[in-house]
């Protein structure tokens, strides 16, 4: 009996024994897991956000090229010898990105009111729009240019055949407003010829039979929408300071209203300066 009992009791050992050793294994095993799920959630947490740092760091962001109207010398264009002093002081108004709807008609208005003539720089895609404005410009006898048809710069200026294709486009859309007679070699670059990386444009428009001006005045109504009357005037003075022959550089863009209600001010300053207004033809 005393030996049975002793059995009894060395087997309740054993199994206590190795059902210990099982639960301490279980949990060793339990906490392996544990730690290795919360590593592993940790990495994903941390790698994007290193990833993406790294990537940063690595990728730069391309600079955001735009192409706003300077004042500088004109380069060698056809008609460089506009901006000689000869002792006379002449002034050339010029309007480019028109026609529109609203600021055109009060151009023309206030240029007819004033017996003045002044040069339109058309985009070939307003003129589609307002066919009828283009011909009370040449009606008046204003003198016409070509602009570009989209005056897209991203587009016109990624190639020079895409440039040459872009200039005849808008001709054939003056053409087809103003009759087949009608013929302007004139150009002016949207944004301007100025500049090494356009010489090879500049040479394929010549090349095409065109000529471009370019300015050498301006009163600044590029440089946002609807600038106060006072600062393009005050602009147009200091820019016309000096200077006998000036092509000020305007605009008739829908959102140039300011343009059109400085137009009166800026003629009677130039007046008072003793200026004369020309075409450029």
């Amino acid at each position: 009996m005393i030996n049975l009992e002793k059995r009894k009791k060395r087997r309740i050992r054993k199994r206590r024994k190795f059902v210990l050793i099982i639960s301490v294994i279980v949990i060793v095993i339990l906490s392996c897991l544990i730690f290795y799920i919360n590593s592993n959630s940790k990495v994903k947490k941390v790698l994007p956000t290193n990833a993406e740092n790294s990537l940063k760091k690595s990728v730069k962001t391309p600079k955001k090229v735009t192409l706003k109207p300077k004042l500088k010398s004109p380069t060698a264009d056809f008609y460089k010898h506009i901006y000689k002093s000869d002792g006379h002081k002449i002034a050339y108004l010029s309007f480019d990105d028109g026609p529109s709807a609203n600021n055109t008609p009060l151009i023309l208005k206030t240029l007819d009111k004033y017996n003045i003539k002044a040069t339109f720089f058309i985009v070939g895609n307003m003129a589609i729009k307002y066919p009828d404005l283009v011909k009370k410009e040449l009606a008046a006898g204003h003198s016409i240019g070509n602009h570009s048809y989209s005056h897209n710069y991203n587009y016109i200026y990624s190639n020079t055949n895409t440039f040459i294709s872009d200039i005849n486009k808008c001709d054939t859309i003056l053409k087809s407003i103003l009759g087949s007679n009608f013929s302007t070699k004139l150009v002016r670059f949207p944004g301007g010829s100025f500049g090494g990386k356009l010489k090879p444009f500049r040479e394929s428009l010549n090349s095409a039979g065109y000529n471009y001006v370019d300015w050498n005045d301006l009163t600044g109504d590029a440089e946002g929408q609807n600038i106060p009357v006072s600062k393009l005037l005050s602009n147009l003075k200091k820019n016309t300071e000096g200077k006998d022959h000036v092509v000020i550089l305007m605009h008739d863009f829908f959102t140039k209203s300011t343009t059109a209600q400085a137009l009166p001010q800026v003629i009677e300053y130039l007046k008072s300066q003793k200026y004369s207004f020309k075409t450029l033809n």
